[in-house]
């Protein structure tokens, strides 16, 4: 199981990169983009960054579960998975929203609320990386 672990490690860490990029770099950069260009920019971000986070994903949560199911049960890997549902749900209730209706056209205070939401993935995402680290101790 130590390959199965290495890879749910490496894709969680993966994972946790990407969304700080994501909040530090690709959120703000919205603003700069003009109004006339957005709705283009923003279909073609929204296309281009499902197909690298769609895959890692799956893989972080599928190698969660496998790794429950074999007996993976300490406590820092447990508190760990319980944060996947929590960034599927902030997802879900407030980044797809916001991503629907930036796909209308520009809009700062949406754009703003986007980024102050996404922190809570941002810190979810970073706790789970440190979490799954624990459990290498």
């Amino acid at each position: 199981m130590t390959w199965l672990f290495s890879i749910h490690l490496a894709v969680t860490w993966m994972l946790v990169g990407l969304i700080w990029v994501v909040q530090i770099l690709v959120y703000p950069q919205f603003r700069r983009v003009a109004p006339t260009e957005f709705r283009d920019y923003h279909f073609a971000h929204c296309f281009r960054i499902g197909l690298i986070v769609g895959p890692l994903l799956f893989v972080e949560a599928a190698t969660a579960a496998w790794l429950l199911y074999a007996g993976r049960q300490s406590l820092p890997f447990i508190s760990s998975t319980v944060m996947i549902p929590l960034i599927w749900l902030t997802t879900a209730l407030f980044q797809a929203p916001i991503h629907t209706r930036l796909g209308r056209g520009f809009d700062a205070p949406l754009i703003r609320r986007l980024i102050l939401t996404n922190w809570i993935r941002t810190l979810a995402w970073t706790a789970r990386g440190i979490l799954v680290s624990l459990t290498l101790l």
